[in-house]
């Protein structure tokens, strides 16, 4: 009896393989999102390359769980690997940014839509919440601040909008343009307390359940962040600037 007890245990009891595996899946998780949260707060600069033996040894694990991490962030947008050269944050131009903020925008109406038609109090609870934490990062003048208000609040609506594809092809979309968009904010603080008014303008087109209106609204803020990320540029681009006012 005691033989066979020991026998449906050892059946059910996890091999040793299964748990180095689940050990390795779970450090490259927590490598995978210490990495993104150090590249998405400007502490790994974009074109910056990733060594995987030291980046193992900055977070005290192997380099396995370390090389899955770089697959994971290399397909949400935020890292590319050379071969025969290496892994390299992610560098984002202009031109490239203006092609995510096309597509953004367009999600961004879907997205205000969706959640007009969805949303009730306990979600504009939230939303309002993060928009008295962006109001508070104005006051302070803290754009670290701002900024993560700024991402928490837009992928709430995503969350919102209640599609997996669209939140998952929506997050990409973000984590490229946080590569680029963190430097226009820390240039331009003056121009956040425009872009908190936008933010409690859609909030109050979704209390009052008007699809049209909050999407439309999501879409000219997106619209209206790639015209700030222009004016943020140095004076070299300005040329570029009015060449494309004049067409």
């Amino acid at each position: 009896m005691a033989s066979s007890t020991r026998t449906a245990a050892a059946a059910t009891a996890p091999s040793a393989s299964a748990i180095t595996l689940l050990r390795t899946h779970s450090l490259a998780t927590l490598a995978h999102q210490e990495l993104e949260r150090m590249i998405l707060a400007g502490d790994l600069p974009a074109g910056g390359k990733l060594n995987e033996a030291d980046v193992a040894g900055r977070l005290g694990i192997s380099r396995g769980p370390v090389r899955e991490a770089f697959r994971a962030l290399e397909e949400s947008g935020l890292v590319r690997v050379e071969k025969n050269r290496g892994v390299f944050v992610r560098q984002i131009s202009v031109e490239e940014a203006d092609e995510i903020y096309d597509v953004r925008a367009n999600l961004d109406d879907m997205i205000g839509r969706r959640v007009a038609e969805r949303a009730g109090p306990a979600e504009l609870a939230q939303l309002r919440a993060l928009i008295a934490r962006m109001e508070a990062a104005v006051a302070g003048k803290n754009t670290s601040d701002y900024y993560a208000a700024n991402i928490a609040f837009h992928d709430l609506l995503a969350q919102f909008a209640a599609n997996s594809k669209l939140l998952e092809m929506y997050r990409r979309l973000v984590n490229e343009l946080s590569l680029y968009r963190r430097k226009t904010i820390e240039r331009g603080g003056a121009i956040l307390p425009t872009s908190v008014r936008e933010h409690r303008k859609i909030v109050e087109a979704i209390a009052a359940k008007d699809g049209a209106l909050a999407g439309s609204l999501m879409y000219e803020h997106a619209m209206a962040s790639r015209e700030r990320m222009h004016a943020g540029q140095e004076p070299a681009r300005s040329p570029r600037r009015a060449a494309r006012s004049l067409g």
